[in-house]
């Protein structure tokens, strides 16, 4: 009997650990890769690789926008004229809810994380009838190439069986590529960056592990003997580690101290992070300002860093977002509908100004005969004003309405 309640114990102790280690802290299974050998002596996978701070943060960064932009669709008219339709199961299923565990956002960000990453992510479609009603993630997915190489097929591991999928049923997303079809893993081409980033922040700790004291040795006159020097050892321990800098070491017999090892700026490490830091990011298209990285005499304000955010938004967070947009119409729209049908990510959720340059944003609006007032009022997030000239352009001439222009000079 003990013996049964012993083994449960056991079983729902093994159980919480594994469970912890999924939730605090352990490998991902979507994040399941190869494993890439590096000269720093690091092995580098997609996991691994997210224990440096500066590929966790990248990776973030980049998804978090991706994944906080909302989703909009639109119809052309039969003038060309882009209306939004925010409505429809499509619509559901890319900016409410893909399945039934995730929202948008969280969708958004996990895909965007597999490709940059891993370079690909996958989804499978499912469908009610012919209608598409959600995009589930799929994870260890082995695309195979078909015969005459019109595509793909997709392997993949579901319930402990494997299973082959048609293209018609992955949504596969692509990150940048070389035209294969596939996109180009990050992790795979930058792991010598990113195992020197991790084989230098262990260096780090292990001298912080010690104090940041630099190793040495103690000489003197006297021979010791075996007593005397476990004593010695002992009262050396106790001035070993972080908690224990800043202590006074007091010496006796004529012994002195001879330091043999340089401290971290003398050997350069701090300038390696630093290194580090700016190569990764070069790897992911994120300046090492929006991971937090400044360089030397470098401020947190000011035109120059607006600058920086603007051209990661314009080379680095826009091309993936087109990427995916272009994916969905070619993947999820049917051949008919995409001419008219336009789905887009938002970009102006990120373009945010302070209240200066928003209202001499939105005064250039008004008086160059931009915007209408009920569309400035939707940029600045208030409610549409039911006056009816609140839908007309006006221009600076006395804010007259457009189609009266010219009618004083006759």
């Amino acid at each position: 009997m003990m013996n049964l309640v012993r083994a449960a114990i056991n079983g729902v102790r093994n159980e919480i650990l594994s469970t912890s280690q999924s939730l605090f802290g352990g490998s991902s299974e979507a994040l399941q890769s190869g494993s890439i050998s590096t000269p720093s002596g690091k092995t580098v996978t997609a996991n691994s690789s997210l224990a440096s701070s500066v590929v966790f943060d990248c990776v973030r960064k980049n998804a978090q926008v991706i994944g906080g932009m909302p989703v909009k669709f639109f119809e052309k008219d039969s003038k060309g004229k882009e209306i939004e339709v925010n409505d429809g199961s499509l619509y559901g299923v890319l900016a409410e809810s893909p399945n039934a565990d995730q929202t948008a956002q969280e969708f958004w960000e996990g895909m965007s994380t597999q490709i940059s990453l891993k370079g690909n992510a996958f989804a499978e479609k499912i469908y009610l009838g012919k209608e598409l009603i959600g995009l589930q993630p799929l994870f260890g997915v082995q695309p195979m190439r078909t015969k005459g190489r019109s595509g793909f097929k997709y392997g993949v591991y579901d319930r402990g069986k494997w299973e082959v999928l048609p293209k018609d049923k992955v949504f596969h997303m692509r990150g940048f590529g070389a035209g294969d079809g596939l996109g180009m893993s990050t992790v795979a081409y930058g792991a010598v960056s990113i195992g020197a980033g991790l084989a230098a922040d262990e260096t780090a700790s292990s001298i912080f592990s010690n104090a940041m004291m630099a190793a040495g040795v103690l000489s003197g006159d006297q021979v010791l003997n075996p007593e005397q020097r476990a004593q010695l050892q002992k009262m050396l321990i106790d001035f070993t580690g972080s908690s224990k800098a800043g202590k006074t070491l007091v010496l006796e017999a004529g012994l002195k101290w001879s330091a043999m090892q340089l401290n971290p700026e003398d050997a350069q490490l701090l300038e390696t992070r630093r290194f580090s830091v700016e190569d990764i990011c070069r790897w992911f298209g994120t300046p090492p300002v929006i991971v937090g990285h400044f360089a030397q005499g470098q401020t947190v304000w000011g035109t120059g860093v607006e600058t920086i955010l603007q051209y990661w938004l314009t080379l680095g967070i826009n091309p993936l977002a087109s990427r995916v947009e272009q994916r969905i119409l070619k993947d999820l729209v049917s051949p008919e509908k995409r001419r008219r049908s336009i789905y887009r990510f938002d970009r102006d959720v990120f373009m945010q100004m302070d209240a200066k340059a928003r209202a001499e944003f939105v005064s250039k609006m008004a008086t160059s005969g931009t915007m209408t007032a009920n569309e400035r009022r939707e940029r600045l997030g208030m409610q549409k004003h039911p006056d009816p000239s609140a839908d007309r352009l006006f221009a600076q001439t006395a804010m007259a309405p457009l189609e009266t222009l010219g009618e004083n000079a006759k």
